[in-house]
């Protein structure tokens, strides 16, 4: 199985917890409905934007069923360790940082594919990897992570135009994923820890 239809699963999981945990903690009296709805836009709102910018069709979990039981598998998941699992998004917002280093470089690597300029890449890289919360947010009544302070948006840019370069160099492509995943999620780690933030606009 190709390493990035694993991460694909994968994001698509730590997002769908993320979706839950966010509508759980939004209203205690949620119902299984809304935290699915939730859950499912958290996890296919990026890359579905993703695709119909780019002109890719059938989206990817229209496609393939077992994106939509990996969002149910993320659901259950919270359901049955909801304590556990909140605990530690608290404390890292580990479910958010797994899922953007995961889908940025998938978003990225998907757009090159298509042979779209690098730059675009990097754009489309981002976008997959945050639009997801966007809608998250929106939808539970939050500020977008995107237009707090904190760094978020431009971990996912780092962690592309890593992947970009390592890719221009042939770089073994899971190495590549690795690295940089792994640097978007010590950037988002570390700015969460210490505090960092981009400065003002004025």
């Amino acid at each position: 199985m190709a390493i990035q239809y694993i991460f694909e699963i994968l994001g698509t999981i730590v997002f769908a917890i993320s979706g839950s945990l966010a509508a759980g903690e939004k209203s205690t009296g949620q119902d299984w409905f809304g935290v699915t709805f939730i859950a499912f836009i958290t996890s296919i709102g990026g890359g579905s934007l993703r695709d119909m910018l780019l002109g890719s069709y059938p989206l990817v979990w229209i496609n393939d069923v077992n994106f939509i039981y990996a969002i149910f598998f993320g659901i259950l998941l919270m359901r049955l360790f909801y304590t556990y699992l909140d605990k530690y998004r608290k404390q890292l917002m580990l479910f958010d940082t797994m899922g953007i280093a995961l889908f940025t470089i998938l978003g990225t690597e998907k757009t090159l594919e298509l042979g779209f300029h690098p730059v675009i890449a990097a754009i489309m890289g981002m976008f997959t990897a945050v639009m997801g919360g966007v809608f998250r947010d929106m939808l539970t009544n939050s500020i977008p992570v995107i237009f707090r302070k904190e760094i978020y948006a431009t971990a996912c840019l780092a962690g592309a135009i890593l992947f970009l370069i390592l890719y221009q160099f042939d770089v073994h492509r899971t190495l590549n994923f690795i690295l940089s995943g792994s640097l978007i999620m010590a950037i988002r780690v570390l700015a969460v820890y210490y505090h960092w933030s981009i400065p003002k606009f004025r």
